[in-house]
């Protein structure tokens, strides 16, 4: 059985894939607060990205998974936004992956081959208005991974998956009433925003041997928006 860590899972995406992987994998979860239902499976870390050191000694040594699901939307005129906003996104985003990546890396190391799955967003690749920051964290993301899985592949696979917005509550005010939700639904080609459950399900294949042959790839979960124009 697998040992899977994600940070940052008590809610939204990351608890959507801990429920599709505890029957068949180990899961610590290591997030600021602990949301999760006593019937789920889980091991809960206390664990805030931004501000503490990831205790390894809290998980296996043999790491065969790492999800980071931290994330920001802030979207706002870029002349309004101030650089300590940047440096806020970045830093949650991108500079607390890769503190936590580092720390990990000898459990990594010492799988057979270990997985580890990151969020963009469609933002990364397009060009939205208002996006300035979340899209530069972002994109920040995606130019790691693939550098990252270059220099460590065959050993550990990376992948990116980079959805559009999608119904958790980190979006809760972009889809809080039934105007925002048409709305949002109608510019997505397959006519509806994200589920937790459509990134999960991706992120689970990610981690699994299904996909033992793909790494260093940005996928697109996003209803078709980034490529299809209807």
């Amino acid at each position: 059985m697998k040992n899977i860590l994600l940070i940052g899972g008590s809610y939204g995406i990351g608890l959507a894939i801990a429920k599709e992987l505890q029957y068949e994998c180990k899961i610590f979860i290591a997030a600021r607060t602990n949301e999760l239902s006593s019937d789920l499976n889980i091991t809960y870390i206390p664990f805030d990205a931004t501000l503490d050191e990831f205790d390894t000694s809290k998980i296996p040594a043999v790491l065969d998974g790492l999800v980071y699901c931290p994330g920001s939307i802030n979207l706002r005129p870029f002349k309004g936004i101030k650089p300590e906003t940047f440096e806020s996104d970045l830093n949650l985003n991108f500079i607390s992956l890769v503190k936590v990546i580092q720390s990990v890396l000898p459990n990594l190391i010492a799988s057979e081959q270990s997985s580890i799955v990151l969020f963009s967003s469609v933002a990364a690749s397009m060009g939205m208005p208002f996006h300035t920051s979340v899209a530069a964290s972002k994109g920040a993301i995606e130019g790691f991974a693939k550098a990252f899985a270059a220099e460590y592949a065959p050993k550990i696979r990376v992948n990116v998956i980079a959805p559009s917005l999608t119904d958790t509550p980190l979006a809760e005010k972009f889809l809080n009433n039934d105007v925002k939700k048409e709305k949002s639904a109608e510019r997505h080609p397959l006519k509806r925003f994200g589920r937790p459950e459509d990134l999960a399900q991706m992120a689970q294949f990610l981690l699994s041997d299904k996909s033992s042959w793909i790494t260093g790839q940005i996928f697109h979960v996003d209803g078709g928006m980034s490529t299809l124009l209807v």
